[in-house]
């Protein structure tokens, strides 16, 4: 295959950006999106130019840090990680345009790499739990309702990638934020912290400067884990109920 790329280059946060055109040939419809990039950087490279700037670490779906929006959608047309994304999802001759995420609390940090450590300090918030010192409890000594338990398991699996904040027209982290507050509010072992969890995450995610959410829902849409929309709903009902049990 031969592909036509318009990526975005940026050499900092601080300096303007652009599309720069690039031509990508014996590309395998069997690479995966940052494969393809990979053989675009060797090519730079030989002709001794900058290299494209681009996050990656596992390439296998579950660390979140390939953020790149692809023809517009946040990790390419498929529902998955871009490293998990195929070329054959695209046609010999296509111009692909790859962008970084969008959002004023995703700064660019070069070309596709943007900082997210804003979704680090929601969690470091409230998203723990408490631990008392001594001997491991029993496995079985807190029984937890199996509907419980599915809901802990579905909201676990968020990667933090950004792609719903990336794909929220108002650039929102409701549906991140909510996953890591459902995730340990659901659970016994999360009540002691339930209130304070969500009052501090929710907090934590307007300092960082994230939109609010009009449930649009193209962040659940994007979500390559499948995160549901209605996790959003749970959180604003916990959120409502720690803000009354403060009031009292």
């Amino acid at each position: 295959m031969k592909l036509g790329l318009r990526v975005w280059r940026q050499k900092n946060a601080d300096a303007p950006g652009a599309m720069v055109t690039y031509e990508v040939d014996g590309v395998s419809p069997d690479m995966s999106f940052l494969e393809m990039l990979d053989t675009l950087n060797e090519e730079l490279v030989l002709r001794g130019e900058e290299p494209v700037a681009f996050d990656h670490d596992c390439r296998e779906g579950i660390c979140g840090a390939c953020s790149l929006v692809i023809d517009g959608d946040a990790h390419g047309p498929e529902r998955t990680t871009a490293c998990q994304l195929h070329m054959r999802s695209f046609d010999d001759g296509d111009t692909i345009d790859v962008e970084p995420w969008r959002a004023s609390a995703f700064p660019v940090v070069k070309d596709l790499v943007v900082d997210r450590s804003a979704l680090d300090r929601i969690i470091q918030a409230g998203g723990y739990v408490s631990v008392p010192t001594g001997s491991a409890p029993e496995p079985h000594a807190t029984p937890v309702p199996k509907a419980d338990a599915d809901s802990a398991f579905e909201h676990a699996e968020c990667i933090g990638c950004g792609a719903c904040v990336a794909a929220c027209p108002n650039g929102s982290a409701m549906l991140f934020t909510s996953a890591k507050v459902n995730h340990l509010n659901v659970l016994p072992q999360g009540a002691p912290e339930r209130e304070t969890r969500v009052l501090d995450m929710v907090a934590a995610m307007d300092e960082e400067g994230f939109g609010g959410c009009t449930l649009a829902g193209e962040c659940a849409t994007a979500c390559p884990k499948g995160i549901p929309l209605p996790s959003i709903t749970a959180m604003n009902r916990e959120w409502l109920r720690a803000v009354r049990k403060a009031e009292r």
